[in-house]
């Protein structure tokens, strides 16, 4: 009876190694729950995160709660009260690794935030959006002309900053056309109150510029021009190059061609705080890259989680999971880790500014401090100091 008890014993034992080596033979090894946070319901990054739940719960049975916000300080509640460790965010995680845009104020100040990957389409653009009529055929051609700047929209603003810099222009060689919401920015442009603004090729409401009587047209963002790259990436350090094929009308260009030279960025961009740990990192990561074929046709614009689309030199530090992960499928580089040991030594840069604010200051005095705190640090650092006039 021993003999046999242990036969059996010996049989489960080696069925349950058999079944655990099978369900993580690839090293995915997840939590049976995982969450982050996303924009509201009704954008992309629900969707896509949904999606990508979709194929956790499938491929290993990894439950995934998707935290939405309303706002880009909504969405970063949960990871500072420890909620969650993970942000399907946009720009929002810059500003708050910055410290900027409603992050410089003494309940929130420069957080760590860390990239695992994210999702970028290069084959559709970003850009200053102009018309046939406007006069405006080159980066130079801006000059003088009437430019939306939509109140609250920081990460629209902030765009169409970079794209003037990046034709060696700022807000004060334009005219300002100050507008109240997105939907207003757009109609600005057909009725002829404003010749530009900032939007993706693919933005729905573009259609009704291509249908009006001014036409649509799209200005080319050079690859080979190093001084413009630079000058925009101080200004926008999320901006990547892009072979712009997808549009509205993309047809009609600078560049006479399609796909034409542009820029996009990532969106979402998936970062994990300090909280996150390296093993959920580097599964979560593996999980998503590889399983591409079972999330690209669960949400509109997933082409850009396609392993190949990860840009390693990046406004982020990456986690050292994700960095694992990319080292062990040849990808990450010595030149990668330099870049990011630079972006690690930003990110200490802010946190010891951080730290020597005075917090007894009241708070319209303090955000006035860090801002000439933070640009004096990363100054004194020989660092790039975006979203100065915050």
């Amino acid at each position: 009876m021993r003999k046999y008890m242990k036969a059996v014993t010996t049989a489960l034992s080696l069925s349950v190694a058999m079944a655990s080596s099978a369900a993580f033979a690839d090293d995915v090894i997840l939590p049976a729950n995982l969450s982050w946070t996303s924009l509201t319901t009704s954008s992309s990054a629900y969707a896509q995160s949904v999606a990508i739940g979709q194929m956790l719960e499938k491929e290993y049975g990894t439950s995934l709660r998707v935290i939405p916000g309303n706002n880009d300080i909504a969405r970063l509640v949960p990871i500072r009260e420890k909620q969650t460790s993970m942000c399907a965010c946009g720009i929002t995680a810059l500003f708050a690794q910055e410290g900027v845009m409603g992050f410089g104020t003494k309940k929130w100040g420069p957080q760590k935030m860390y990239n695992l990957f994210n999702n970028l389409t290069t084959t559709i653009g970003q850009g200053l959006v102009t018309t046939k009529d406007s006069g405006i055929k080159t980066m130079a051609d801006y000059r003088g002309k009437r430019v939306v700047y939509i109140k609250g929209a920081a990460a629209q603003n902030i765009n169409a900053e970079a794209f003037l810099a990046f034709a060696g222009l700022t807000w004060d060689d334009v005219e300002k056309v100050v507008v109240p919401g997105w939907k207003q920015a757009a109609d600005a442009v057909i009725n002829g109150q404003a010749d530009a603004t900032w939007g993706a090729t693919v933005t729905s409401v573009f259609n009704q510029i291509a249908a009006s009587p001014r036409g649509i047209f799209w200005v080319s963002v050079p690859a080979d021009d190093e001084a413009g790259w630079k000058r925009a990436l101080a200004v926008q350090p999320l901006w990547t190059p892009a072979l712009v094929e997808q549009g509205i009308e993309v047809d009609s260009n600078s560049q006479g061609k399609v796909p034409f030279e542009g820029v996009n960025y990532p969106y979402p961009i998936f970062v994990g705080s300090e909280n996150l740990d390296d093993q959920t990192a580097y599964s979560l990561t593996k999980a998503v890259m590889e399983n591409y074929d079972g999330i690209k046709d669960g949400a509109p614009s997933m082409g850009g989680y396609r392993l190949s689309q990860q840009p390693l030199k990046f406004a982020f530090p990456f986690q050292p999971g994700a960095i694992k992960y990319f080292r062990e499928k040849g990808m990450w580089t010595e030149e990668n880790d330099k870049h990011n040991e630079k972006l690690l030594h930003r990110v200490q840069v802010l946190q010891d500014a951080w730290s020597s604010m005075d917090m007894s200051l009241d708070d319209d005095a303090f955000t006035e401090a860090w801002k000439k705190t933070r640009a004096s640090a990363l100054e004194k650092a020989g660092l790039d100091v975006p979203f100065r006039d915050w």
